[in-house]
């Protein structure tokens, strides 16, 4: 099967885009999440309701929520994650509602068919420094931390088929420390690896219980760091691909450079490419990915 993965859009997204991947001839489409470029995803959801083609989003932390929102859960003020919670389960039902066809997913599996299962990690993962979007969590799964989400996603996999792939918005812990790694912390020395533990131990317990899981596809780390240079977008790891799709912004040169991570999974394994595509939607650059072992 072959999947278009669609790094974080954060606004970079237009009819070309939509055009493009209708016509093309991949399987499905999966977005890492993180739709607007702050808070606000009306643009985008828009054009992605335009898309026929069978589509999954995992939602970022950007995603159905505020910009007063999203500052309190950086910045940690505890009173007032409490009071813009509010009304988050509102905004996330109004996202599922605007992007039409495209299925909005978090903590779930999904059949792809040929026997490929395909589990949905945490939504709105942003880093393991603190459980963001903790209310949240736990008016709309019952979830209070880390080790709550882990149990979740464990008895996800027990229900899944023997090969899967994982779509995730921020990815897993155990890829190394460096900023330069897929995701490794590159805005504060306090944090090295900033992958989730939650998922770690998801992955750790499908290869425990006999499951292959060919690939991870996720964002949020972006490929240019903060502090400049940029970072691994992938590396294999016990037989599993990991990619890190969020170029930003995926749309470059005015419009001419088009961003995408082609994803191939069959008998063989998984294997990624980076694929460019420009205005008039012709494919102008594909680049396999490097796997590195972390």
């Amino acid at each position: 099967m072959r999947f278009a993965v669609i790094g974080d859009i954060h606004g970079f997204w237009d009819e070309r885009d939509t055009a493009f991947f209708e016509a093309s001839d991949y399987d499905a489409l999966l977005f890492v999440g993180d739709l607007p470029r702050l808070a606000n995803h009306r643009e985008v959801a828009g054009e992605l309701a335009r898309l026929t083609k069978p589509a999954w989003l995992m939602p970022g932390n950007h995603d159905g929520v505020t910009a007063p929102q999203l500052l309190a859960e950086i910045k940690g003020w505890h009173l007032l994650r409490r009071l813009t919670a509010i009304g988050m389960t509102r905004r996330v039902r109004r996202l599922e509602t605007a992007i039409g066809n495209v299925r909005l997913t978090g903590y779930a599996l999904h059949d792809l068919g040929d026997g490929l299962g395909m589990l949905a990690a945490r939504p709105h993962a942003m880093g393991p420094d603190k459980f963001y979007y903790g209310h949240y969590m736990r008016r709309r799964f019952g979830i209070r931390g880390y080790h709550d989400s882990a149990d979740l996603l464990r008895r996800l996999v027990d229900d899944a088929p023997e090969d899967l792939i994982v779509l995730a918005h921020n990815g897993p812990a155990g890829l190394g420390d460096a900023p330069e790694d897929p995701w490794g912390c590159d805005f504060s020395d306090e944090f090295g690896d900033f992958g989730d533990p939650d998922l770690e131990a998801a992955l750790e317990h499908a290869r425990d219980s006999g499951r292959r899981v060919h690939a991870l596809v996720a964002g949020h780390m972006h490929h240019q760091r903060k502090r400049g240079g940029g970072r691994r977008t992938s590396a294999r790891r016990h037989d599993t691909l990991y990619v890190n799709a969020a170029s930003v912004p995926r749309i470059r040169d005015g419009g001419a450079r088009r961003h995408h991570v082609a994803l191939t999974v069959d008998t063989d394994g998984a294997r990624a490419e980076t694929v460019i595509v420009n205005a008039d939607g012709d494919v102008v650059e594909r680049t396999p990915l490097p796997e590195e072992s972390p």
